[in-house]
């Protein structure tokens, strides 16, 4: 009888160790989506070995999770690049398919599509959900789903000012947590307002990277050392019209305007650099709490940012343009399950956010969602989520910019100014990453545009029919002069 009672009372220890273990096992995991304003991934070490930007928090989360180098959005109609953008984060739904706050009016508008958003979803699925990020040029609808929202527009130099308001609102929601014991996982969404300008970064930033906030429109910001190096694809003047009229971001940029010299830019670059090291300071503050409240390890971090930004290359200012640059965006994932140290391409675009993050927490994902998962990357079960990406920008003259890429190959059309500018540019991104053009007067023949080189004819054609198949596919309303209407 003993020995029973003794066998018994190590099958119940046993069993309540297992059953303590499926416990944490099964354990919700907790989400923070970190998006910031405006940033090429080229401005960071782990995109770009010769930037001298600090980012040890980021290149930490690098180290840590899996670097995307193939992650885009999908372009915009208005030249607030960012509105488009932040709809397809929030919506998971493609360009032309989105709400007409957008700046597409879409005849076919999801009627309450704010109700399939990640507050919404997240909330209907029991997590505790909070937002900070700038106001305005967003999805307004979508984001007041967010149990707890904190937004502000922060793009001053201090503490109240800048990006650390927006660490400030997470870190005290976090404590709230703490005080309260919440138990149920958490969904925050982290977004900056920087770098986008103005780029008044703090003072002991700005003369880290030798930068100063140049206000006078009648001189040029004094040279400095220490200022990042030019990119190495900058041009004093892109080679044509880009098709905008009166375009905010090439033409009124506080400290910049129309000037392309280099004093300007690499000023520019500067201050871009410095509120950009802030942001991975106030994201090093949160990253410290979640570590010292035991959630860090079942916390899944996305890093990212809504679109690029020229600064400088190819003689552009803004992100109203499809060079890499501008079109791609920084992509980092780290958090439970998932392997650390990895680069994929991935080939993703910022409308497979929602249905990623519905998938990684076993939410089902809603059936407005038209982008695609993309935890197989994630597991190392493929390379990529497609094989072709599809880039636009129409927020000026109609049609505007069109971009197709597949393999190392990409293509870039033209058609503005009421077909004035019709321009076709071919590039090997294996053979010329930075999509140098002739003016750039490199030697290789392949690091130039290659769209006139009898050599590649064939490899245009073969790009010109992929570009109108996925317009079409695309829904994309607005014909290039050599498509068929």
């Amino acid at each position: 009888m003993k020995k029973v009672l003794v066998t018994l009372s190590i099958l119940l220890s046993v069993s309540f160790g297992f059953a303590q273990k499926k416990g944490i096992e099964k354990k919700r995991p907790n989400f923070l989506f970190v998006l910031v304003d405006d940033q090429s991934p080229f401005d960071l070490k782990i995109y770009n070995a010769k930037s001298i930007l600090d980012t040890p928090n980021i290149e930490k989360l690098a180290k840590e999770g899996v670097v995307f180098d193939g992650a885009r959005h999908m372009g915009a109609a208005i030249g607030g690049v960012c509105t488009p953008s932040r709809h397809m984060i929030m919506s998971g739904r493609s360009l032309w398919h989105l709400p007409a706050s957008s700046g597409h009016k879409n005849v076919n508008e999801p009627i309450g599509l704010e109700q399939q958003t990640i507050g919404a979803v997240f909330n209907r699925a029991g997590y505790k959900t909070m937002r900070t990020c700038k106001k305005g040029n967003s999805f307004a609808a979508a984001n007041q789903q967010f149990t707890v929202v904190r937004d502000a527009t922060k793009r001053g130099g201090t503490e109240e000012s800048g990006s650390a308001w927006h660490a400030k609102q997470v870190l005290e929601y976090l404590a709230e947590r703490e005080q309260g014991k919440e138990k149920d996982p958490f969904f925050i969404y982290f977004g900056f307002s920087h770098p986008h300008d103005t780029r008044d970064g703090t003072p002991e930033l700005l003369a880290k990277y030798g930068a100063t906030n140049h206000k006078d429109k009648t001189s040029l910001p004094p040279s400095n050392p220490k200022q990042p190096q030019l990119p190495d694809n900058y041009l004093s003047k892109h080679p044509f019209f880009h098709g905008h009229v009166n375009l905010r971001d090439e033409e009124s940029v506080s400290g910049v305007w129309k000037n392309r010299d280099e004093q300007t830019i690499r000023n520019e670059v500067g201050r871009e650099f410095a509120c950009s090291e802030n942001v991975d300071i106030q994201l090093g503050k949160v990253l410290k709490k979640l570590k010292a409240m035991g959630e860090l390890e079942n916390t899944y971090i996305i890093y990212t940012a809504d679109h690029g930004i020229a600064i400088g290359r190819h003689g552009l200012m803004g992100k109203q343009n499809l060079y890499e640059h501008s079109w791609r965006v920084p992509f980092i994932v780290k958090g439970p399950g998932i392997k650390p140290g990895k680069r994929v391409e991935g080939n993703i675009y910022l409308l497979d956010v929602l249905p990623t993050l519905c998938d990684l927490a076993g939410i089902e994902i809603p059936k407005t969602v038209e982008g695609k998962s993309f935890v197989p990357v994630l597991k190392g079960e493929k390379q990529v989520v497609r094989d072709v990406m599809y880039g636009v920008y129409a927020g000026g003259s109609k049609p505007g910019m069109r971009t197709v890429k597949k393999g190392d190959w990409k293509l870039i059309k033209y058609d503005v100014m009421d077909g004035t500018v019709r321009e076709t540019q071919l590039f090997n991104l294996k053979e010329n990453p930075n999509e140098y053009l002739p003016e750039h007067h490199k030697k290789g023949e392949m690091e130039t545009n290659l769209a006139t080189n009898p050599k590649y004819a064939k490899k245009l054609a073969e790009m010109e029919a992929l570009l109108a198949e996925q317009m079409k596919a695309h829904d994309d309303p607005y014909p290039l002069w050599n498509q068929k209407k």
